[in-house]
């Protein structure tokens, strides 16, 4: 099921998935994909991924994605343009995510 409708996504970001051989997944991923991502050096949080364009994604490969984090009100004011978060599955790092635009002013850093 979307997330589109909703709420409005978190952000928007460059996201980068690694290579086999970089620790990556093996197989594609599709819109819909629940990765973890490190929000906080010590938080983990689920997200759920649509992308735009595209709706498969090989490993490699950058696509553009909303993202919609689960419980953002654990976690304010984590994101910037520019920032780069780490995606996982479990404990393993399968690429980044790069944010390009921040929608929830919650999650805005303000400084």
């Amino acid at each position: 099921m979307s997330m589109s409708n909703r709420r409005q996504a978190d952000a928007e970001a460059e996201v980068t998935f690694f290579l086999p051989e970089d620790g990556g997944k093996a197989n594609a991923v599709r819109s819909g994909y629940r990765p973890g991502h490190q929000l906080l050096e010590n938080y983990l949080t689920s997200g759920h991924h649509e992308y735009i364009d595209k709706d498969e994604v090989w490993p490699g490969e950058t696509i553009v994605a909303k993202i919609w984090f689960i419980t953002p009100e654990a976690y304010p004011g984590c994101l910037w343009i520019g920032r780069e978060v780490r995606v996982h599955e479990g404990s393993r790092l399968v690429g980044h995510a790069k944010i390009i635009k921040v929608f929830n002013k919650l999650l805005e850093r303000t400084d």
